[in-house]
């Protein structure tokens, strides 16, 4: 992603005029849940007594946000579209939107992929920045695991309760010795990616801090900074299990770095560098291939041992910030972010 700065935001804010209402959203303002820092305590309060969206909700009528359109003057259809027609979303390339509108098929309804079961608004998570957003895991159908500011908590859909896991306001440092360990630690760290599996939390922020927490053990397992880089954001993180068993994780950094630790001997295990800031990784089933997408319209297919770059894939018109492999490891996808919101982009 773009080198961040603390006002970036503002000021692609102020250029997009990506606060600007479309024409009705006024009236719909007025039920959106407020998000200034003075109304943290009335929001949690408002934030409680909204009731939960069900699949029979739904079936019945009910909007699956919860918003009462019947009590304003515009529809969500009709809002929808002002909205499609009027936001205009931040381009990293000129133009790419209308670029990739001329490009791309799109896809034919008919098909349901995914089904609304539930929606509800009694937890709330921050995202600090517009193009990084994997800061909500479900490791079930029951465990979510999101940050709220500075904490990060984990959320059960069995009983709507959540639970802070680890705050990182203040000092967080390591409770465990490990080679390599920042035993200092980080004070008041702002997390921009993180990733949960195997009872292990892997949390990286905006100044290239690692945080590793194992869920089953009291205390920070493991602390270090990727780079001392100014440009050094923690992307995206993914946890795997080796061929062997051993549990690691990838981190993609702003300053160009593709990281490997094994979390077996809490150690770097692989450094691979790029010509631009990679903004997300994907190991494939076998762990043989890894996607590497970043601030360049081209993806790369590298060795996962080597890191050697085995193909080059084109086709995107913006820079691509997530990737997945299919199952049977033969197919991939890349998303971008273009002038038009987010593509999905299959590959064979």
């Amino acid at each position: 992603m773009s080198h961040y700065h603390s006002g970036d935001f503002e000021e692609m804010e102020d250029e997009y005029d990506m606060n600007e209402p479309v024409e009705g959203e006024d009236e719909y303002q007025e039920l959106v849940v407020r998000d200034s820092d003075a109304e943290e305590e009335d929001d949690a309060d408002q934030l409680h007594k909204l009731s939960d969206t069900s699949a029979a909700d739904a079936r019945s009528g009910k909007d699956i946000q919860g918003i009462p359109w019947e009590t304003i003057e515009v529809t969500r259809e009709t809002y929808r579209q002002a909205r499609l027609e009027q936001y205009k979303n931040y381009e990293n390339i000129p133009n790419s939107g209308e670029a990739a509108m001329m490009a791309c098929k799109s896809t034919e309804k008919g098909r349901t992929y995914y089904e609304f079961r539930r929606n509800t608004r009694s937890v709330k998570s921050t995202i600090s920045h517009f193009q990084l957003r994997n800061l909500v895991w479900a490791t079930s159908k029951h465990d979510v695991y999101l940050l709220l500011h500075y904490s990060v908590l984990h959320w059960s859909a069995l009983n709507g309760v959540d639970t802070e896991i680890m705050d990182v306001h203040g000092h967080v440092a390591p409770s465990e010795k490990h080679p390599g360990s920042l035993l200092e630690g980080f004070v008041h760290t702002q997390i921009s990616t993180m990733a949960v599996k195997d009872n292990l939390l892997v949390a990286g922020g905006f100044q290239g801090e690692i945080i590793c927490k194992h869920l089953d053990r009291e205390g920070i397992s493991f602390c270090c900074r990727t780079t001392y880089d100014d440009n050094a954001i923690t992307n995206a993180l993914e946890i795997f299990n080796t061929s062997s068993g051993a549990l690691h994780f990838i981190a993609s950094n702003n300053d160009c770095g593709v990281r490997e630790y094994d979390m077996e001997r809490y150690q770097l295990f692989k450094h691979f560098r790029f010509d631009w800031p990679v903004n997300h990784t994907s190991l494939s089933p076998d762990g043989k291939l890894v996607i590497i997408v970043g601030d360049d319209t081209d993806a790369l297919l590298i060795d996962a041992n080597s890191g050697k770059t085995i193909n080059s894939v084109k086709g995107h018109l913006d820079y691509s910030f997530a990737s997945a492999w299919s199952p049977d490891g033969l197919t991939f996808a890349t998303v971008l972010g273009d002038g038009r919101g987010s593509r999905l982009c299959p590959h064979l």
